[in-house]
């Protein structure tokens, strides 16, 4: 197992994983809608396939939410 942080959390994950596994295994609501950074660098949507998860990688989920004046 390997010690990955996950929006600032650790956990252990299994290796081999690329993101868009990492993405499915925790079944993170609406990806189409998420942005991910790991190691504080955005990954672009079309890598994540390629994008190799490693030992103390920290991946950041973040949601972009609307909103406006009333």
């Amino acid at each position: 197992m390997a010690k990955i942080y996950i929006n600032g959390d650790e956990q252990d994950i299994k290796l081999p994983l690329n993101l868009s596994q990492l993405i499915a295994q925790l079944h993170i609501d609406k990806p189409e809608m998420v942005s991910v950074q790991v190691n504080e660098e955005f990954a672009e949507r079309d890598d994540w396939d390629k994008t190799n998860i490693k030992e103390a990688d920290r991946v950041d989920f973040l949601y972009f939410m609307g909103g406006g004046a009333l």
